[in-house]
């Protein structure tokens, strides 16, 4: 039994750590939801919004393996890659629906500059 228990306990606790070190980035799929959710878009929008981030997911995969751990090579070649998601993004969406996106992505980066995160 306490050999169970103390089982339990490391796979908990590591399940904890990798999670707590950002292990785990959100699909493609799980950003258009959170997106469609915040800004109340309809299927359409999430279905193209969805296309713009697998693309963008498959460009970054292939800077971070091009890079090869080098941060700041991954940190240059992803900006402008960032840049061209948010115009694709934003061009999909209303007027009211585009301030809205700009104003989190706004509040996002300032919890990234003073050390939050971007969740």
């Amino acid at each position: 039994m306490k050999k169970l228990l103390l089982m339990c306990c490391f796979l908990l606790g590591i399940s904890a750590a990798s999670h707590a070190q950002g292990g785990m980035r959100k699909s493609p799929e799980e950003r258009a939801k959170d997106l469609q959710t915040q800004l109340k878009l309809t299927d359409d929008q999430t279905t193209k919004i969805t296309a713009v981030y697998k693309e963008q997911a498959t460009k970054m995969d292939s800077v971070r393996t091009a890079a090869n751990g080098d941060r700041d090579a991954m940190r240059s070649a992803m900006r402008p890659m960032m840049e061209a998601t948010n115009t694709k993004i934003k061009a999909i969406l209303t007027a009211d629906q585009a301030a809205a996106y700009d104003k989190a992505m706004k509040e996002r980066m300032d919890r990234m500059r003073q050390g939050g995160g971007g969740q």
